[in-house]
């Protein structure tokens, strides 16, 4: 789930605003890494205050730079929550002595829990489960775990999602018999019907975890595709495949707003209905997402 490279900054067309588009869009979040964070010099232009902003850890970034960029944001007024892939975590001490310097240097009190985007782990740890298990993230305000709308082969190399609705129901379980507060957050899709269906079907499975969807900011076409190839992204990269068909819309950037206005849409007539929040993969930069995200919040 975590993102590879952030593109230039390109200011969103102007679109007409919906107040359901405005709603569903109240109290996203945005994920960074620490070098693409390092290149906005003031969040506080860009992203409203409180903002919930992950922050991805990929293999080999140092955790200083994890946490030194952790304690920036607390200070600029946001809400940081790193990510903790389980495979690149190498022991038990590693993993305490991560949380310990998050807590007492950037006050974290949320994390996202993950298996990792790697084959072989590092070490003793496999799974988000496995970190849970721990008890190292006792006293933590919230929690979240990935999710997969579209199934992934990481888990399921047959192509079903049974491995992965185990583990949803295993982790809906452990938010029963504890006071965790929980939440799932996707990978980035492209098409809203399955979405829906996916939601549905969690609920019909017993799973009441909060969804927090994936959506790709705006972006290049080309740099679309990259990213959902990379991530694993699948049938709704048809979506791209299509207009990528058009030769004529090739430079322009892909902006989510039908994808959007779909999930709000069905949101605003279904409100028991468990996507909670949007959670945003700046693909084309974090500084044209937020202005993209700010053009639509004023329904």
């Amino acid at each position: 789930m975590a993102l590879f490279n952030f593109r230039r900054d390109t200011t969103p067309a102007a679109a007409p605003v919906s107040a359901e588009v405005a709603a569903f869009l109240d109290g996203f979040s945005i994920e960074v890494m620490p070098r693409t964070a390092a290149g906005i010099e003031d969040f506080g232009a860009h992203l409203p205050k409180g903002t919930r902003v992950y922050i991805a850890h990929i293999e080999g970034t140092p955790i200083d730079e994890m946490v030194a960029t952790a304690k920036r944001l607390r200070l600029e007024g946001y809400e940081p929550m790193p990510h903790f892939p389980a495979r690149i975590i190498p022991d038990s001490a590693t993993l305490n002595d991560w949380i310990t310097r998050y807590k007492g240097e950037a006050d974290v009190r949320q994390a996202l829990l993950l298996g990792g985007g790697v084959n072989t782990p590092a070490g003793e740890f496999d799974s988000s489960m496995q970190l849970i298990e721990t008890g190292a993230f006792n006293g933590f305000a919230r929690l979240h775990v990935a999710g997969h709308p579209e199934g992934n082969r990481d888990i399921d190399p047959d192509g079903s999602d049974r491995a992965v609705m185990e583990a949803l129901r295993w982790k809906q379980k452990f938010s029963e018999r504890t006071d965790a507060d929980m939440a799932i957050v996707t990978q980035f899709c492209f098409e809203p019907d399955p979405v829906i269906a996916w939601v549905d079907r969690l609920a019909a499975e017993g799973i009441s975890l909060p969804v927090h969807i994936g959506i790709a900011g705006p972006a290049k076409l080309q740099t679309m595709l990259k990213f959902a190839i990379a991530c694993g992204v699948g049938p709704s990269l048809r979506v791209l495949q299509r207009r990528a068909k058009d030769v004529t819309k090739l430079l322009l950037p892909f902006e989510p707003d039908e994808m959007i206005a779909a999930l709000a849409a069905h949101k605003a007539a279904n409100p028991g209905f468990g996507i909670e929040a949007v959670h945003f993969f700046p693909l084309g930069g974090i500084k044209t997402n937020a202005a993209w995200v700010a053009q639509k919040s004023k329904g």
